[in-house]
């Protein structure tokens, strides 16, 4: 995780203790942990997004389609230059 071990992490722990307090840790924690669900949601949901453009764009079936020919195609030559 970003490179930080136990150690780092207890001292990060103890200065955001002594600047806050331990009441308004909590509080912190609450607000850091609905942040991090709504920033989650908000790239499910443009990956969505993402999806349903590439499928309402004319020929991305088709092109689909001729890339896994392509792939199909590849393998089989691997397999014969073995």
């Amino acid at each position: 995780m970003f490179g930080l071990g136990t150690p780092e992490l207890v001292i990060i722990l103890g200065i955001a203790f002594l600047v806050f307090g331990g009441k308004k840790l909590p509080e912190i924690g609450s607000g850091l942990g609905k942040a991090i669900s709504s920033f989650k949601r908000g790239l499910d949901g443009a990956e969505e997004v993402g999806l349903d453009l590439k499928k309402s764009i004319p020929g991305v079936k088709e092109v689909t389609a001729v890339k896994k020919k392509v792939d199909k195609a590849r393998d089989i030559t691997k397999v014969m230059t073995k």
